[in-house]
């Protein structure tokens, strides 16, 4: 079981290194692998805002790069908010392809704390009915 506390605090570190000129709205992500190392990411911006990247699929592709493809949860941090900010459709798709429904995730503003899991946060994804087995 993963202490999702102590990765949350890692997400918060992470969101320290965001490159956000544009939105100023720092997020950092804390991806924890089975083996048991973290991959952090945070969102990177860019004057051209569909080319900006989210902490999460920085998390996911830094684990990727490493040769990290079996993950146990992840940690997003909104330190910028007050209330939780929930991961971008975007980001879910990606979790996805790697994780099943019961993937834990916990998410995070200054006040607020979410935990949760993929298949809550995406309910209807194509991919885990096949990974379930329905072909339906």
């Amino acid at each position: 079981m993963a202490d999702m506390s102590k990765l949350l605090e890692q997400a918060r570190r992470a969101a320290e290194a965001s490159y956000c000129p544009y939105s100023h709205f720092r997020v950092g992500a804390a991806l924890l692998c089975k083996d048991g190392t973290v991959l952090t990411g945070t969102n990177v911006e860019n004057r051209s805002y569909g080319l900006t990247n989210c902490a999460e699929r920085s998390a996911v592709f830094s684990a990727v790069s490493a040769g990290k493809k079996e993950f146990a949860a992840i940690a997003i941090s909104t330190p910028d908010s007050a209330v939780a900010v929930a991961p971008c459709g975007a980001c879910r798709q990606v979790l996805s392809e790697f994780a099943r429904a019961e993937f834990p995730v916990v998410f995070a503003g200054r006040d607020q704390r979410v935990d949760t899991t993929l298949g809550q946060l995406y309910p209807f994804d194509s991919l885990q009915n096949l990974k379930n087995g329905s072909r339906g």
